[in-house]
């Protein structure tokens, strides 16, 4: 414990006193100036050579083992920046770079990583310790790496000590997503946990139930271990073997645990499936050597190998069997490819990388490509010549397709996505700000920042197949959708029965209840006109009662006959206030039945009167014959209004109004009533229309009546505005839809009660008040008589044509005793026309008055 704080002690006196040291010149991989500097970190060689000291030394070793897939990450993040330094995405800021190599060594890495932390404006190597990091301004504004998880969660916390943002590529472990530990890293990929939930799917299905695993020994692989055998115990999968490797292949233990490790797979004849959770080395290893054994298995690939052309281009690789791998999100990296192809057009002063590469090709040119990687591999650094520039150039072009293959999209594309992730972010800080000073933000800064804009409440996240998920565009949530979080990657829905949301919404809102309330200004209307037509009832029936024994009255019915009239006139103009304000099960009911009856009524009685006009000044003694035998008043009218109580009381009982809750318009719910059966409504509407043709058809025989009992072609009016009316209605009820629909009806009904109201009584009304020099018994005699003797004289008139057409020889003057027959019998139907009248008046009017007012009759 002493020793450990001493060496704490000392760290930090060397930190504080900013001690330099001298870096190799070997150890920058790529560098180019700029006004903002990202870091990079690769590992380009698999493994550091140990050192032969005794004691060992505290020196970075040399690296050996050159990655052609690596070196070509590498190229991707200089691509890509040098794509934003000739765009318009930071118009007069320059991007710059420096790469580092880290061995595959988690030490050499943390040795870059004191190289970024170093103050800006100093020598690359003072780095200052600080209580604060705040203000201190680093020479990297962030830094994009280092590939393997293991690496990158050491480099992850060193960087935690400035914030400085960290974004990978291809760790995918799942701790890293845990922001109290790593609050500075982000990635362009996704973790392990969806890879191995795909993975276990994969075996669910397939129907494997025993399978092995093979992973390495550090964070990565344990972690991953660890969440594949949760999962996949869930599943009622089982783990024949755990086999672990070690992660470095600087590891002098790595190729006896790679042979046990195949002893073990070969003995397990009954695990046909391999889930695989290495590095690629491990894997051009393990496969090399299965090879040599002849084992042949199922491999489930991570992505940390599954399109690795390292391993695809193994010889004799399909013996070991059918892999099956998982990898990243592929994007267009065709500029990428371009980029390759002038690629010996890249300075080579500053970046130490291309120039190993070329030295590598030129040793190994004449080689096929399939053995061309390994063959750069085989040679470590510092042992080749280097070669003249027309060779380099002549090596490039041969070897571009070689190039084109090792280079992996899904890793491509992540890197990509970093560095304009980054670029993004910069031009967010930059907006405000001047750029081109070193000074101008601070790194943590940037963290608040996104590939994409931040999508708020009432927005979406919305990608496409070329793009990855941390690249994105926000779009407004639909009509009925809402999101109340910042990128939320859906729209939630609403409940369309009960709530709604307008286009961008974070809340879902109730729907609001409608109905025809009372305080519409449409209902209000509506029932104002009910109101009066109620009035004017009245007034009619008052006026009526006054004039009871004036022959206007009598001629239409007697008051009984009018007041029941009347009363279903007041009904119908009563049944409206039931359409009005919200529904209920009792007002659904009434308003039709109420409605229904009380019309079926009016127009029986109506009907009645038709039938005994055309009765009492027919002259046609059979027509006369068959309407005595058809007036029957009182039977007329309580049949017909008895078969409309029939058809609305089985209404009633099997298929009753009831109120209905419609929910199909966007933002209201609207409170309806129900008919229950159309066939019934129909039904109902229609037996009424019957009713009131038969009606129209009686008055229009009865049409030219005497000028003062001309009711008939009254009736006829009304039954034609009550036809009209409800024709109308039909398909304006069928197309109506919304809380006014219970206001067509009122209107049709007003119209109807008005048009048969006012041609029944207001013109019998006009003349008791305005013309009662016509309204006496001697006037209203006189007008019969008169018309008694037209209509005689007209029937003598065509009888006299009726004759002459019928015979064929020359027509003469009628002799003196046929005019003397034909008055005869004029005089005799007058005096039967009459006789009927008084009759008839005297009967209606006896049931209501005292015997001595008949008399005067």
């Amino acid at each position: 414990m002493a020793l450990l704080i001493t060496l704490i002690t000392c760290f930090v006196i060397i930190l504080t006193t900013s001690q330099p040291c001298q870096t190799p010149d070997d150890f920058v991989a790529a560098t180019s100036p700029g006004h903002i500097i990202i870091g990079g970190l690769f590992p380009i060689h698999e493994k550091m050579l140990s050192s032969e000291d005794y004691p060992r030394r505290p020196e970075i070793q040399k690296c050996v083992g050159f990655e052609i897939s690596v070196f070509l990450q590498t190229l991707a993040m200089i691509h890509s920046i040098e794509m934003i330094n000739n765009s318009t995405l930071l118009s007069g800021v320059k991007l710059g770079y420096e790469i580092y190599d880290t061995c595959t060594e988690v030490t050499v890495a943390m040795a870059a990583t004191l190289r970024f932390l170093s103050k800006f404006n100093c020598s690359r190597e003072t780095v200052e310790f600080k209580c604060d990091f705040s203000s201190y301004m680093p020479r990297v504004k962030a830094i994009i790496g280092s590939g393997y998880s293991e690496i990158t969660m050491a480099v992850s916390r060193m960087l935690n000590l400035q914030l400085i943002p960290q974004v990978g590529y291809e760790s995918t472990a799942e701790i890293l997503s845990d922001k109290i530990r790593f609050p500075s890293f982000l990635r362009t990929v996704p973790s392990d946990f969806h890879q191995i939930k795909a993975m276990v799917h994969l075996i669910q299905k397939s129907g494997w139930n025993w399978v092995g695993i093979v992973t390495t020994d550090d964070d990565y692989g344990r972690l991953a271990l660890n969440t594949f055998t949760i999962q996949v115990e869930a599943k009622n999968v089982c783990i024949a073997f755990k086999e672990v490797l070690p992660a470095f292949l600087s590891d002098n233990t790595i190729e006896v645990r790679l042979n046990q490790t195949l002893e073990k797979i070969a003995l397990e004849a009954q695990v046909n499936v391999i889930v695989v959770f290495l590095r690629q080395f491990h894997v051009f290893d393990l496969f090399n050597k299965a090879i040599e054994m002849n084992i042949n298995k199922m491999w489930i690939a991570s992505d940390n190998w599954s399109t690795a052309t390292k391993i695809t281009t193994i010889p004799n690789v399909k013996k070991i069997g059918k892999v099956v791998g998982f990898t990243f999100r592929r994007g267009n990296i065709s500029s990428f490819h371009s980029f390759l192809q002038n690629l010996h057009l890249l300075p080579s002063d500053s970046n130490k990388l291309l120039r190993e590469y070329v030295m590598h090709l030129s040793a190994c040119a004449y080689l096929k490509d399939t053995d061309l990687s390994q063959c750069i591999f085989n040679h470590s650094q510092g042992t080749l010549a280097y070669k003249a520039n027309k060779t380099i150039e002549r090596n490039f072009f041969m070897r571009n397709d070689f190039l084109r293959d090792y280079a992996e999209p899904g890793l491509i594309h992540s890197i990509q996505l970093a560095v304009f992730a980054l670029g993004y972010a910069i031009q967010d800080l930059c907006r405000a700000r001047d750029c081109q000073k070193p000074n101008a933000f601070q790194p943590w800064e940037k963290i608040q920042s996104k590939c994409s804009k931040e999508c708020s409440p009432g927005q979406m996240k919305k990608t496409t197949r070329s793009q990855h998920i941390c690249c994105y565009e926000c779009e407004n949530c639909p009509e009925n959708h809402y999101s109340n979080q910042t990128d939320m990657p859906h729209c939630l829905l609403c409940n369309n029965e009960t709530h709604w949301a307008p286009v961008r919404s974070t809340v879902c809102f109730e729907k609001e209840v409608e109905y025809l309330n009372w305080n519409d200004s449409l209902a209000i209307l509506l029932l104002i006109l009910s109101l009066l037509g109620i009035i004017c009832v009245l007034v009619v029936g008052i006026i009526f009662t006054r004039n009871l024994n004036t022959p206007v009255v009598k001629s239409s019915g007697g008051l009984r006959v009018c007041y029941v009239i009347l009363l279903c006139h007041f009904l119908n103009f009563a049944s409206t206030s039931f359409f009005v304000g919200e529904p209920q099960d009792f007002t659904c009911k009434t308003r039709q039945t109420l409605f229904g009856v009380s019309f079926t009524l009016c127009i029986s009685c109506i009907l009645t009167k038709s039938l005994k006009i055309l009765l009492a000044f027919s002259f046609d003694p059979k027509l006369q014959k068959f309407l005595k035998c058809l007036y029957k008043p009182i039977l007329i009218i309580f049949t017909c209004t008895g078969i409309q109580v029939i058809i609305c009381t089985l209404w009633l009982i099997f298929a009753a109004p009831t109120v209905e809750v419609n929910a199909s318009l966007p933002r209201v719910i609207i409170l309806e009533c129900e008919e229950g059966s159309i066939l019934a409504f129909g039904t109902m509407l229609g037996y009424i229309a019957i009713l009131a043709l038969i009606c129209f058809i009686f008055a229009f025989k009865g049409r030219k009546l005497p000028e003062n009992y001309n009711e008939a072609k009254f009736i006829t009016f009304g039954m034609l505005i009550y036809f009209i009316a409800w024709i109308t209605f039909i398909p304006i009820y069928a197309t109506t839809f919304g809380k006014y629909l219970p206001a067509v009806e009122i209107i049709v009904i007003l119209i109807s009660n008005y048009g048969i109201l006012c041609c029944t009584f207001f013109p019998k009304c006009y003349v008791i008040i305005c013309k009662q020099e016509i309204n006496t018994k001697s006037a209203f005699l006189k007008m019969i008589y008169s018309y008694s003797s037209h209509s005689v004289s007209s029937i003598a008139v065509s009888h006299a044509s009726l004759e002459s057409m019928h015979s064929n020889v020359t027509m003469t003057n009628p002799s003196s005793s046929d005019k003397s027959a034909t008055w005869k019998k004029s005089k005799e139907l007058q005096a039967q026309a009459f006789a009927h009248i008084c009759k008839e008046n005297a009967t209606n009017v006896s049931k209501t008055l005292p015997r001595k007012r008949i008399s005067s009759i």
